[in-house]
């Protein structure tokens, strides 16, 4: 068995704040399209810890089984709206930077759609997911949900 380090007992202050921080981040901007992030972010990033906890959030906030499902192709399907394809392709540039920086191939898309102020809440969003993914992957966490079933 591998021991785990639980970051909440070995750094509780600056996880506090960090927690604190995410919430703030997480209510910035309609839930629909946050949730969404965190799973595209998750995917990405190969966290199952946060794809099993955000899809199970995203459909406790309503969002649908297909629409959860083909995040994985977002670009192919059509169930996304150009406000969130844009989220989606910003996540996708950000979460990816060091396979190549594409942000601003989709900028003007964001801009688009997202004034400057939302603009910088989906990139700290952004931001936070991915911090997440890489506590959940570093040290291995894995929080059980409450099973969910298909809508």
């Amino acid at each position: 068995m591998t021991k785990v380090t639980d970051p909440y007992a070995a750094a509780p202050q600056l996880m506090k704040q960090w927690t604190a921080f995410s919430m703030v981040a997480q209510n910035s901007l309609e839930p629909s399209l946050i949730e969404l992030v965190k799973i595209r972010s998750s995917i990405l990033n190969g966290c199952a810890n946060c794809i099993n906890m955000h899809t199970v959030e995203a459909r406790a906030k309503g969002e649908t089984e297909q629409r959860i499902y083909l995040l994985s192709a977002w670009h192919e399907a059509p169930v996304y709206t150009p406000r969130e394809r844009a989220a989606l392709a910003w996540t996708d540039a950000l979460t990816t930077v060091a396979q190549g920086h594409t942000q601003k191939a989709v900028k003007d898309e964001l801009e688009a759609h997202f004034t400057p102020e939302e603009q910088v809440k989906l990139t700290l969003m952004i931001n936070v997911i991915n911090g997440w993914n890489r506590l959940a992957v570093g040290f291995d966490l894995w929080y059980d949900m409450p099973a969910a079933k298909a809508a």
